[in-house]
């Protein structure tokens, strides 16, 4: 054998030991290293609903829009709420005359002497006055309720945030409860990895990871919390309140993927943060 059959064969056997072993490195990692790349930044959205009923009057807002918190997003027409409160405050002023007067009634009939008016007649006065009372007592409470009303026919956000897909407009009618517009909470914005099963046991509360938006931005964080339970297809509930077992067994079986949420340490200048985008997620793997 000449040397430079020696050089070759050598060299091949290199090149093999180095496929071997890089082919090896990334198996191990793919398989055993704590990544993901089915990672989606989510966020909390609140959905925003009037206390009151009526026609919408002011959009001081428009869609994809940042409004902070305590700002006005929506007028619902205050003018019969104005009219309540009136009626509510005519009511209290009613109600107030009817106590004193029934107070003084009181008073008058218990400085008159027990041959004048008798025991029984005290006591309905003082009932009367007592009644009188309660019901001043239940006017000035509608007053509250009405004056509570007009002040929530202007909505505000109840904190910072984006407006999203937003479908109202001056004119549409809103009733009370049902969610009229959405807000994603700007400071709530989170990632939730889906780590399959086998890889678990190198994920710990605590560790770094590092989040790759596809659209190119890197984030920095650390793994907050680990579900703890998934649905399983396999056994749901029957009518019974037993387990409803298929029959039938997938002799290959995938591993199941557990959500892990990563609170976002840090945010690079210009990246923009959107819920439901996907990314990769990278956890620094517990020794």
């Amino acid at each position: 054998m000449t040397l430079r059959h020696i050089i070759g064969f050598i060299a091949t056997a290199l090149v093999l030991v180095l496929a071997l072993t890089l082919g090896r490195s990334l198996w191990v990692h793919y398989m055993d290293e704590p990544w993901t790349r089915d990672g989606r930044v989510r966020a909390q959205i609140v959905n925003v609903a009037p206390d009151v009923s009526g026609a919408v009057v002011d959009l001081p807002i428009a869609d994809n829009m940042f409004v902070k918190k305590g700002q006005v997003l929506m007028q619902i027409d205050p003018a019969h709420y104005r009219i309540a409160v009136e009626q509510a405050e005519a009511a209290v002023a009613a109600s107030r005359a009817q106590w004193r007067m029934r107070q003084a009634d009181a008073a008058r009939r218990a400085d008159m002497d027990s041959l004048v008016v008798s025991k029984e007649s005290r006591e309905n006065a003082t009932s009367a006055a007592a009644s009188a009372q309660a019901l001043y007592q239940q006017a000035l409470a509608a007053l509250d309720a009405a004056k509570l009303n007009l002040a929530r026919t202007t909505i505000v956000s109840p904190v910072d945030g984006y407006v999203t897909n937003l479908s109202v407009f001056r004119g549409d009618y809103a009733n009370a409860g049902a969610p009229k517009l959405a807000i994603v909470d700007s400071h709530s914005f989170w990632v939730y990895g889906y780590f399959e099963e086998t890889k678990l046991p190198r994920v710990k509360i605590g560790a770094k990871a590092q989040m790759r938006l596809m659209s190119g931005g890197v984030l920095q964080g650390h793994v907050e919390s680990i579900s703890r339970g998934i649905y399983d297809r396999d056994n749901p509930q029957s009518r019974e309140l037993v387990a409803d077992v298929n029959p039938t067994f997938n002799w290959v079986r995938l591993a199941q993927r557990v959500p892990v949420r990563i609170h976002i340490d840090q945010v690079p200048d210009g990246v923009v943060l959107a819920a439901g985008t996907t990314c990769t997620v990278i956890v620094s793997p517990a020794k």
